[in-house]
């Protein structure tokens, strides 16, 4: 990777993080949904213990792990069903493996632009027309089903981690 393109991405995702930082809000249906973008952040103490924490996204860079929290209310007076929320995963980021959940929810992968999706362990791809099961470097977006319905007034979160490229 050219020095070029290491610098675009995580340019490129500060831009996307700090829109969605600013709680971004809109309604479908009834329903709110907010998504927030933080980084881990890891100290070390003075007694050599360390310790994780999320922080504002406000700078990231290669290597710095991202968690997107997106948390869902329904805003309408009568439950909701159906429920589903879908995530795109940047371009300059890579899905941490097992990262994904959500209470309640069925968590599905989509490996070819948000056209289709699988459970985790079905998601295929193809390379130089060789199929082969696909690695959390190939997921585009992440979705989650909420298993029943969500009453008014209740909120869900679903949840997900990736690295900056």
């Amino acid at each position: 990777m050219s020095d070029k393109q290491n610098l675009y991405g995580p340019r490129r995702l500060f831009l996307a993080i700090a829109l969605l930082a600013a709680g971004m809000t809109y309604a479908q249906n009834a329903l709110d949904v907010r998504t927030v973008v933080q980084k881990e952040q890891v100290e070390v103490g003075d007694d050599g213990e360390t310790t994780t924490t999320l922080v504002a996204a406000e700078r990231v860079l290669p290597g710095d792990k991202v968690v997107y929290t997106i948390t869902f209310t329904n805003a309408g007076d009568a439950a909701a069903d159906n429920v589903v929320v879908t995530n795109p995963i940047d371009s300059s980021l890579t899905y941490l493996d097992g990262s994904a959940f959500g209470a309640d929810m069925r968590v599905e992968f989509s490996a070819d632009g948000g056209q289709s999706f699988a459970a985790q362990s079905e998601v295929r791809v193809t390379e130089s027309g060789v199929e082969r099961a696909a690695g959390a470097e190939d997921f585009t977006h992440v979705r989650w089903t909420l298993e029943g319905s969500l009453d008014a007034g209740a909120t869900g979160v679903a949840r997900f981690a990736a690295t900056v490229d």
